[in-house]
């Protein structure tokens, strides 16, 4: 007979899942009073009209469950922003859903579709979330890496979208293929003769696509978000995910949308209403009153700019190489080039120690792989008050 006070092992459903390095990376951030430049949200507050509008909202007794999908006013001011945006027009009530933040989004639409014995193409470094919610579906995680591109001395220049690699990834068994544009952690953004193709690519399979494309408003100097969306070859057989935690500095609200093909939404659905049923009530009457001024999105390129041209230009006074950032609020740098012993450390050790030392925490990049990849790069978030992002350069410009 089991003794009552001992409580029952099982097999661990994620059995390589452990502490995440960002926990790890805040925890000593705080330790040391480090500015933490490695959590990937803003340190200011969102539009004090926007909390209004959900003030207002609750004061109205919106407080009770909403319908499953979403309500109506947000998911069709959804479908305008898409189409204004994008010129591809998806039906509120049979193709769009309201999530809890995007990562539900993406782990939804990974167990509507995925199941036991199907593979999923991951492009690594790749959001920490992407391969357990395969895991979960019972699927295989196939990663191909970014190719690397190294510049005369050997430091990390960019990267490039390893097109060979993913032809030779895709087989009858590839279920879905994931893709992130703008991309967290590099900063790189697809171009339009990528979305090309990739829809040449599989156009001849049954390939499913999931697009996270949480940074869409975030993309500088002049250039447009290119989303599946926009491509009519590849809306037909992608899951679109975003954000409006990132979108309006609301990451804490958790609140984001899925718009899929009406095949697609009504196999989301069907996970959907067991996994979270529906989502924050007043927040969604909130987002849909502000989600009418367009200004809020249009103009976000422009105030996260001048945040990235801030701090790249303060970077320019260290020893760091900075990689390109033409989207997100990520900064990557590859560290080997310091003239400090500590340049030849691993990044995971390397960011201890900016931590602990110099005051600075980031993320290694490596953190994003699987497999150990080490490159001699990190990430900074500069979505940051200015102050913030200032201190932070004083110290680093002391290395």
């Amino acid at each position: 007979m089991t003794s009552p006070n001992i409580t029952p092992s099982f097999p661990s459903r994620l059995p390589n899942v452990g502490t995440t390095i960002f926990t790890v990376m805040s925890a000593l951030a705080a330790e040391h009073q480090a500015i933490n430049l490695g959590q990937g949200f803003p340190d200011f507050p969102c539009d004090l009209n926007l909390i209004g509008k959900v003030n207002e909202a609750m004061l109205a007794d919106h407080n009770q469950y909403p319908p499953m999908i979403g309500i109506g006013d947000l998911r069709n001011g959804i479908a305008k922003k898409i189409g204004d945006l994008y010129q591809h027009h998806y039906d509120p009530d049979t193709e769009i859903t309201v999530t809890a933040g995007g990562t539900q989004g993406i782990l939804t639409a990974i167990l509507s579709c995925v199941g036991p014995g199907d593979e999923v193409i991951i492009i690594e470094p790749a959001y920490d979330s992407y391969r357990p919610s395969i895991e979960l579906a019972g699927g295989k995680a196939i990663a191909v890496s970014l190719e690397t591109m190294r510049d005369q001395n050997g430091q990390v220049a960019s990267y490039v979208i390893p097109w060979e690699a993913l032809t030779k990834a895709i087989n009858p068994k590839t279920r879905l293929m994931i893709i992130n544009t703008p991309h967290n952690p590099t900063g790189m953004v697809w171009q339009k003769a990528d979305l090309d193709r990739l829809a040449s690519l599989l156009k001849n399979t049954s390939t499913l696509v999931l697009s996270d494309e949480v940074y869409e408003h975030m993309v500088y100097d002049g250039a447009k978000h290119h989303s599946v969306a926009s491509h009519p070859e590849l809306a037909a057989r992608s899951f679109l995910i975003s954000s409006f935690g990132k979108t309006y500095h609301v990451t804490g609200w958790k609140v984001g949308y899925v718009a899929a093909p009406a095949s697609l939404t009504a196999e989301f659905r069907k996970v959907h209403q067991f996994n979270v049923f529906t989502v924050n009530t007043p927040m969604q009457y909130g987002l849909a009153s502000y989600l009418s001024e367009a200004a809020h999105y249009l103009n976000l390129p422009d105030f996260y700019q001048a945040k990235r041209d801030f701090f790249r230009a303060g970077l320019e006074k260290t020893g760091f190489k900075q990689l390109p950032t033409p989207g997100t609020y990520f900064q990557c740098v590859d560290y080997t080039a310091l003239n400090i012993p500590e340049a030849k450390l691993p990044e995971a050790e390397f960011c201890k120690w900016l931590t602990t030392e110099v005051g600075v925490a980031a993320i290694p990049v490596s953190a994003f792989y699987q497999k150990p990849t080490e490159s001699g790069v990190v990430r900074f978030c500069f979505a940051k008050q200015e102050k913030t992002l200032a201190s932070a350069l004083q110290r680093l410009q002391s290395l």
